[in-house]
């Protein structure tokens, strides 16, 4: 059992959850696609080291979405990036179970291009939940750890945002 917890694919697994921690505690927006630019390389190593080749590729096209979501906001990019997923996703998946990245990465390419702020975030979290159903699949420790950890981390930003919008509505109001 230990020998599974303390080994490279784990230990990668580990560093992928500090970095989804640190990319969803971000207010800006800019900052949260960098830093989860290399939490999705990371995140692609981990899962080629556990054999998770779906995983490993869907983590890939995330990394190629996340960098062009810096730079780019474009519905049209963000239909190829989802006609990619799904047709890489039909493509390579042999189970249905194989589906929950394909799923989690569509729905973040959607909320990267598409949407800004809070509803970027709240979709997010469904994204999240697509990932955190594949990592409990495919067995990994850091991968479970960061989707948990980063439902939570980006549900206390979205009521933080939520509380400053407000504050600035109040201030604004009087």
């Amino acid at each position: 059992m230990f020998e599974q917890l303390f080994n490279l694919p784990q230990f990668l697994g580990i560093v992928a959850f500090i970095l989804g921690v640190l990319s969803f505690y971000q207010r800006n927006d800019k900052k949260l696609k960098i830093v989860m630019l290399i939490q999705n390389l990371t995140y692609m190593t981990h899962f080629l080291l556990l054999g998770s080749q779906v995983s490993a590729l869907s983590s890939l096209l995330s990394a190629c979405r996340t960098a062009t979501a810096i730079y780019v906001s474009s519905k049209y990019v963000a239909l190829f990036f989802v006609i990619i997923g799904i047709t890489f996703g039909y493509v390579v998946s042999d189970s249905i179970w194989q589906f929950f990245p394909i799923l989690g990465t569509t729905i973040g390419t959607i909320s990267l291009f598409l949407l800004k702020g809070i509803p970027m975030r709240l979709l997010m979290l469904v994204g999240s939940g697509c990932w955190l159903t594949n990592n409990i699949i495919v067995g990994s420790f850091g991968g479970i750890l960061l989707e948990s950890t980063v439902i939570v981390m980006n549900s206390i930003t979205i009521l933080r945002l939520v509380l400053q919008n407000k504050e600035k509505q109040r201030v604004i109001s009087e």
